[in-house]
């Protein structure tokens, strides 16, 4: 049935934990509004999810396209464990058409094109394109070039934090204590902050070792979540930038564990982990 339709059909999934409504729009069923998805991401009347995802047509060598909408209706540019689901949707789908899709195939998104690898068990490798550095690509104002560290002041208090672009903006911040991080008081002014003109998701990262980093990301628009792939993406890249971690690291988040390859600065970064449907559904609305 279409957005139009009184009773609107979904699947809902979820990427260790990160999860989502997905909506198929192919065909010519409109975009879900904003009020409407603000309605299926709320946890007590809706279906609840941090995400929703759109399931579109896509042109030229791509097996589908995709959307994102963030649980407070904005869009989104990027989202890393979407892409997974995106990815198993659409495999499932093509199963139950009694098409078979290769093991490898490609998405596109809102930034671009991404190579997509079935591996087993469920999981898939994403290739999220390079890592941007540079202030103006974030974007982060008031810095004319990239610096391994940026400080910036809210009244009293100072923010030492990495940043890099995924698609879109991360800023990185390392502590020695993951579980007492200060997420919920520091990420929001983080967000809010001029120097971020388009917000900013912001992540907390620990170090255990050179091949695993334990993580939590405070989301554009969601909050907290339990896995953010484009998060974890961003870690992994600025702590790999500053020598930090290895080139292939684990990066632990508190809905489960994801891994990132960077093999050297001009090549993509790529990103595997879970996917898993939970249930499928029909929302009514008006």
């Amino acid at each position: 049935m279409t957005l139009g339709s009184t009773k609107l059909r979904f699947t809902k999934m979820h990427g260790a934990g990160n999860d989502f409504v997905v909506l198929d729009l192919r065909g010519d069923a409109p975009e879900p509004s904003a009020a409407l998805c603000r309605s299926l991401a709320d946890r007590h009347t809706g279906v609840g999810c941090d995400q929703i995802l759109t399931v579109e047509s896509a042109d030229g060598d791509a097996t589908a396209a995709y959307r994102i909408w963030n649980a407070d209706g904005s869009s989104s540019q990027q989202c890393g464990n979407g892409a997974r689901c995106i990815a198993a949707w659409v495999v499932r789908d093509a199963q139950a058409r009694g098409e078979t899709l290769g093991d490898e195939f490609v998405l596109d998104s809102p930034v671009g094109a991404h190579a997509v690898t079935q591996l087993d068990g469920g999981r898939f490798r994403i290739e999220m394109g390079l890592p941007r550095f540079a202030p103006n690509s974030i974007p982060l104002h008031g810095f004319e070039g990239a610096q391994d560290e940026y400080v910036l002041y809210h009244n009293d208090a100072v923010f030492t934090f990495g940043a890099v672009s995924m698609g879109n903006p991360h800023a990185v911040i390392e502590v020695d204590d993951i579980d007492h991080a200060p997420v919920e008081t520091v990420a929001p002014m983080l967000q809010s902050h001029p120097a971020f003109p388009e917000s900013v998701n912001v992540g907390f990262a620990h170090v255990e070792s050179r091949d695993r980093i334990r993580l939590r990301v405070y989301e554009r628009g969601v909050g907290e979540t339990l896995a953010c792939g484009s998060g974890a993406c961003a870690a992994a890249a600025v702590l790999m930038r500053r020598g930090r971690v290895d080139r292939d690291v684990t990066v632990a988040l508190p809905g489960g564990e994801l891994r990132i390859t960077w093999p050297a600065d001009d090549a993509p970064l790529t990103m595997s982990g879970p996917t898993a449907f939970v249930f499928e559904g029909e929302w009514n609305h008006d």
